[in-house]
């Protein structure tokens, strides 16, 4: 038995000394790397911190567009999705409603043009990107709620859109609404 002992008890330490001291330095130090320093990329707006371009935020209001629905209300301690199936009548009812939130504020489109992603939460509940087409959708709503040209919020939905590497084109709701706070 003391054979097996000695060397179990090194390679415990071993990997104590791997799993939680040296995995955790190098994730530490990758993250002081990333955009905010590992703290998420803060968002300013005359010098104070308006969000966070990683967390999705909750706009419901007519002049701003508005991102995906969230399972967790946009809360990020919680995130999380409503895992519930297509199928399910509660799940089915929530999205209805969604759908004649959205129609009531924007007249101009209708239940077909709607996408998908308007109406369904994502996966975290946090998500703060929207496809360009989530985007243009908003525009004639933003535009009137506005007094701006169509042409002008169009225009600056196109100087939003990220580029996808490997996925689609997606534009951040929040960098895009303060750029709509800049138009004059």
């Amino acid at each position: 038995m003391k054979k097996y002992l000695a060397p179990s008890l090194k390679l415990t330490l071993v990997m104590l000394v791997l799993c939680c001291l040296v995995y955790f330095a190098i994730v530490y130090l990758i993250g002081k790397l990333t955009p905010g320093g590992g703290d998420g990329e803060k968002l300013l707006v005359n010098g104070k911190v308006v969000g966070y371009a990683n967390i999705g935020q909750k706009f419901t209001n007519d002049n701003y567009f508005w991102g995906r629905p969230s399972a967790v209300d946009y809360n990020a301690a919680g995130s999380a999705g409503s895992n519930k199936g297509p199928s399910n009548p509660d799940y089915l009812q929530v999205v209805n409603d969604r759908i004649d939130t959205f129609l009531v504020h924007n007249p101009s489109v209708t239940k077909e043009q709607i996408p998908a992603e308007m109406v369904t939460a994502s996966g975290s509940g946090l998500d703060p990107h929207i496809s360009p087409a989530s985007a243009y959708i908003q525009v004639t709503r933003v535009a009137v709620a506005r007094k701006l040209d169509a042409a002008k919020v169009k225009y600056l939905i196109d100087q939003q859109v990220e580029k996808g590497t490997l996925g689609p084109d997606v534009i951040n709701v929040l960098k895009l609404n303060i750029a709509l706070d800049a138009v004059k």
